[in-house]
């Protein structure tokens, strides 16, 4: 319109935002109806699609991303195993369940039952990523309650995660590896 030499009003431009944001969702919408990637995420996130992003609480941190997308130390065991090579199986290695993935850690791992506990008083036990997610969006409590979850849980996996790297006993194959440009560009680093 301004290219035109028009001056919209206020009003024209509320409608047309508003016009523009309700093609945008129904795009996404459509996109999330096959999915390629994500599948974990977008079947969790996407019966809530409008609550999502009309929602005025909460805050991404990055172990609550991690939850909800799949990718975090319980993918650790998977990629590490089935990827990198590192791992000799996709065990969880908390409780020895045969794979460790982002529902095995929400939901199922004995390990983590405590840090579960409000989870599972507020779900009724179902814990399947539609109703956290349904659980986060309901409140900034129930948004609380799953971010504190995940930052607890995750912290604590991580931190397992380096020992096991660290171990005296563990595999070369298994340590971390520094990176050429790691080693590289040591001397700009700071002091430890």
């Amino acid at each position: 319109m301004r290219t035109r030499g028009e001056r919209p009003g206020l009003e024209e431009i509320g409608r047309l935002r508003t016009l523009g944001r309700e093609v945008l969702v129904q795009r996404w919408r459509e996109d999330l109806e096959s999915p390629v990637a994500g599948i974990w995420t977008v079947e969790g996130i996407r019966p809530h699609l409008e609550r999502w992003l009309k929602r005025r609480h909460g805050a991404l941190s990055y172990r609550l991303v991690q939850v909800l997308t799949g990718h975090g130390c319980f993918c650790c065991c998977k990629y590490l195993h089935g990827i990198a090579r590192r791992e000799v199986s996709p065990i969880c290695h908390e409780c020895g369940a045969p794979e460790d993935t982002a529902l095995h850690t929400m939901a199922l791992c004995a390990s983590w039952a405590p840090q579960r506990h409000a989870m599972v008083s507020h779900l009724d036990g179902d814990l399947s990523l539609s109703s956290v997610i349904n659980l986060m969006l309901g409140s900034e409590e129930g948004w609380s309650i799953v971010a504190s979850f995940c930052e607890a849980v995750m912290a604590l996996k991580e931190a397992s995660e380096r020992e096991r790297e660290q171990a005296a006993d563990a595999l070369p194959l298994r340590r971390r590896r520094t990176g050429g440009r790691r080693r590289r560009y040591a001397h700009l680093m700071p002091p430890p």
